[in-house]
């Protein structure tokens, strides 16, 4: 597959396989969990931990070498793009510093935004491996709107897993 075929738009989802599906499954766990940490920054550099052992594993089942610190600034940017959840996540986060009550509305709202978060990132690096992809061919932007989808998808299936 050329590098221009790489980097477009999604239009045509792949199958995932079943390894694909445990191992963002056991993320949005994880990132759920650790969004229920009462410290604030704290528990948003736990999800981004998550997150980015995530794709390692991602990477890691697709033959594509992984090195952290060219990663994080493709997935901060991709989250950056649905800037509606990273904000509402900081703004959970930082709403526990307020005794009890900003305790208790972090705690409830915090887990699903990371699950969604962490789901939608998933989803959108096994589309892209997939499909033939590595990181020198990932163009958030390319991605964007089939990140969107992925995070509106994340959030149901984060409620679920919460419920």
């Amino acid at each position: 597959m050329s590098d221009e075929a790489q980097v477009t738009e999604v239009t045509e989802e792949v199958a995932e396989t079943e390894d694909d599906r445990k191992i963002i499954r056991n993320h949005v766990i994880g990132s759920m969990v650790v969004g229920l940490i009462p410290v604030p920054i704290l528990d948003l550099a736990g999800i981004a931990g998550f997150q980015l052992n995530m794709i390692r594993r991602l990477a890691k089942a697709y033959g594509i070498p992984f090195n952290r610190e060219k990663v994080k600034p493709l997935v901060a940017s991709l989250i950056g793009g649905g800037v509606s959840i990273p904000i509402g996540s900081a703004i959970g986060s930082l709403l526990k510093v307020i005794p009890v009550v900003g305790q208790i509305t972090g705690a409830l709202a915090l887990p699903v935004s990371a699950g969604a978060m962490t789901y939608a990132v998933g989803r959108v690096f096994v589309q892209h491996f997939a499909s033939g992809g590595t990181f020198l061919t990932f163009d958030p932007e390319k991605v964007r709107a089939y990140y969107a989808e992925k995070l509106q998808e994340g959030e149901a299936v984060a409620s679920a897993m919460k419920a």
